[in-house]
């Protein structure tokens, strides 16, 4: 089968993201804390996070609310993958901020040109 994306495994992880989402009955909050913890139970790496950033920003959680998804977790996944987890979270986070920052920085440059032009 011939493959028309230029990311193609980033296009079926996507496709399956959202196959699970629309098959599954949890309310948003609860659906995005258990992948969460998902995610710490089996040590991913922080890029593995920063596709639950967004939506955990939108679904407004709040870090008392993962903290709390990390101390359930921890007596049956331990100590090192909670601390990793905790890492990789604020990783993802800080991913995410330098993301939103250089794209408003090139908003204010393209704004800036634009205005510069006329």
């Amino acid at each position: 089968m011939a493959t028309t994306s230029d990311t193609p495994v980033l296009d079926t992880l996507a496709a399956m993201t959202v196959d699970s989402i629309e098959r599954c009955g949890m309310d948003e909050d609860t659906l995005i804390l258990t992948r969460l913890a998902a995610l710490a139970a089996m040590d991913a790496p922080a890029i593995s996070y920063l596709a639950h950033v967004d939506p955990a920003i939108k679904a407004h959680l709040t870090a008392e609310q993962l903290q709390d998804v990390l101390v359930a977790i921890a007596p049956v996944v331990g100590t090192a993958r909670v601390m990793a987890a905790a890492t990789h979270i604020t990783e993802a986070l800080g991913i995410t901020i330098a993301m939103a920052e250089a794209e408003a920085e090139a908003m204010v440059k393209a704004e800036a040109q634009s205005r510069s032009k006329s």
